[in-house]
C-alpha cells in the first residue's frame, strides 16, 4: 500500500504542475485555477462567472492540454436542442459482399462524450435544453431512446455564464445549480495583469503548454482524495456550515445554527451535495498542500464557492444588496469551531 504523506506529495506536485502549465496561458487569476483544479481533482463540475474577454474558455482548453484529455465545446444558444448536446441515433447504410444494402440504426455521440467539455454560456440555452446536462453532470451517462451509454472517464464540465447581459437568458434552475461542485468568480485583470496579457496576447511568440499527466493518472488522484481521512470535527463543522444556511423556520429538528443574517435573508438553504463538495475540496486542498488529513480551514477555504449558488435569497436581500457571498462569509466568521 502507498504511504499516505507519499502520496499526498506526489498529488502536491503534479496539482503544481498542472498548475503551472495553466499559468503559462493565464495571467493572474491564480485563485480561479486553484479552484477549478480542486473541481477536477475531485471529481466535480465548476461554473464560472465572469464578463466575456477574461480568459474562460482559454483556461479550460489549456487545462485540457495539461492534462491530455478530449476536449469539446458547446456553444448554448436558444435554438439549441439537447440531441445536439447528447447525440442522436441515425441511419447507418452499410453494402454486403452480395452488394446489397443493409440499414441500422447506430448512436450518433454529440459533443458531450469528451472527457472535458466546456458549456459556453449555458444560460443561453432553455430550460429543455440545459435539461440535457442534467443526467450527464450526475450520473455521467446519457440516455437516448432506450439505450444508456456511458460517458468517458474522467468526464469534467466547465460551463461559463455572463453575469451582466440578462438579456436571451435563462435562469439557470436550483436542480442544474446544485450538481456544480464549485461556483467560481472570475475577476477583471488588474492593471499590471492587463500589461502582462498584452505582452503574452500581442508580440510574435506564443506560450506552449506540456501535458504533464494523463487520465489515468487523474483518475488515480481523483480515487486518493476520497481516501483522505477528515477528523469527526472536521466533518461536523462541515454539516453544521451546510445546516447553518437553512433558516430556523425551515429547520424539522430542535438543532437549528441559522444566524440571525440567515434567519433574515435566506429563503431556502444548501443541499447535502455542499456538504460533499465542501468536504471532497477540503481534501483535496489537504493534498495539494502536501498534507494527509483535512482541517477545518480547509473546510472554510471551500466554503464560498461551494455554496454561493446553494443559497437561495428572498426578496428582502435582494432589496437589501446583500448577496449569498455576505451569508457565508457570515456563518464561517460566527460558526463555532467545536460543537461544544
Amino acid at each position: 500500500m502507498t504511504d499516505p504523506v507519499q502520496a499526498a506529495q506526489q498529488f502536491k506536485s503534479d496539482f503544481e504542475s498542472v498548475h503551472e502549465q495553466v499559468a503559462r496561458m493565464m495571467v493572474g487569476q491564480s485563485g480561479v485555477i486553484d479552484h477549478v483544479l480542486t473541481c477536477l481533482f475531485s471529481g466535480g463540475h465548476v461554473l464560472l462567472e465572469g464578463v466575456p474577454g477574461i480568459g474562460k474558455t482559454l483556461l479550460v482548453r489549456t487545462i485540457a492540454r495539461a492534462v491530455s484529455l478530449d476536449f469539446g465545446r458547446i456553444q448554448f444558444t436558444p435554438d439549441l436542442m439537447p440531441a445536439d448536446i447528447t447525440g442522436t441515433t441515425v441511419i447507418d447504410e452499410q453494402e454486403d459482399e452480395a452488394g446489397r444494402t443493409r440499414r441500422a440504426f447506430r448512436f450518433q455521440p454529440g459533443p458531450v462524450f469528451n472527457q472535458i467539455v466546456l458549456a459556453d454560456e449555458i444560460n443561453r440555452a432553455t430550460p429543455k435544453t440545459q435539461s440535457a446536462m442534467l443526467e450527464a453532470m450526475q450520473e455521467r451517462s446519457v440516455t437516448v431512446g432506450n439505450d444508456t451509454h456511458p460517458l468517458p472517464e474522467p468526464f469534467f464540465v466547465l460551463a461559463t455564464q455572463n453575469p451582466i447581459e440578462q438579456e436571451g437568458t435563462y435562469p439557470l434552475p436550483e436542480a442544474q445549480l446544485d450538481r456544480f461542485f464549485f461556483k467560481v468568480l472570475v475577476g477583471t485583470p488588474t492593471r499590471a495583469e492587463m500589461k502582462e496579457i498584452l505582452a503574452r496576447t500581442t508580440g510574435s511568440s506564443t506560450p506552449e503548454v506540456d501535458a504533464v499527466i494523463d487520465a489515468e493518472r487523474l483518475i488515480a488522484h481523483q480515487a486518493l482524495v476520497r481516501r483522505v481521512p477528515a477528523a469527526d470535527h472536521v466533518t461536523d463543522y462541515a454539516v453544521r456550515l451546510v445546516l447553518a444556511t437553512h433558516p430556523s423556520g425551515s429547520v424539522t429538528t430542535t438543532e437549528s445554527y441559522a444566524t440571525p443574517m440567515v434567519d433574515r435573508f435566506v429563503q431556502v438553504g444548501a443541499s447535502p451535495r455542499a456538504a460533499q463538495s465542501i468536504t471532497l475540496a477540503a481534501k483535496c486542498r489537504a493534498l495539494a498542500q502536501g498534507r494527509p488529513s483535512a482541517s477545518i480551514e480547509d473546510v472554510q477555504s471551500a466554503a464560498l464557492a461551494s455554496l454561493r449558488h446553494r443559497v437561495l435569497l428572498n426578496f428582502e436581500a435582494g432589496a437589501e444588496g446583500v448577496d449569498s457571498d455576505a451569508i457565508v462569509q457570515n456563518l464561517i466568521d460566527t460558526l463555532p469551531r467545536d460543537a461544544g
